[in-house]
């Protein structure tokens, strides 16, 4: 009886380390998982503090924007078109072209004289 005795404690007591490490890998995966949601907790405020910063920078772009093309009459009651624009400087280029050359005209008339 005493054999049966001793072994009974000694799955006793081995019962008891598998538990206690058991135990230990339970609060070692508590803790890992605690660790993972604060992690993911502050990633979902950084994230969220992007999201806010992005949000306010387009506001701001746009209505940067639209006071540029106010300024520029670009857009609004009385508004100089684009194509207006376009037409003007393409005119102001010819014009330029022209000038530069008649101007050989222009200077030997003026040599002649």
């Amino acid at each position: 009886m005493s054999s049966s005795r001793s072994t009974e404690e000694t799955y006793e007591t081995q019962n008891d380390q598998r538990l206690d490490e058991l135990h230990s890998k339970i609060r070692t995966l508590r803790g890992v998982t605690a660790d993972i949601y604060d992690d993911a907790e502050r990633q979902n405020l950084t994230l969220d503090d992007t999201n806010n910063t992005f949000s306010s920078l387009s506001s701001s772009l746009s209505h940067s924007s639209r006071r540029a093309a106010q300024a520029f009459g670009l857009s609004g009651v009385g508004a100089v078109r684009q194509t207006r624009i376009i037409m003007y400087t393409i005119g102001a280029f010819l014009a330029l072209w022209i000038v530069w050359k008649t101007k050989g005209i222009w200077w030997a008339s003026a040599g002649d004289v």
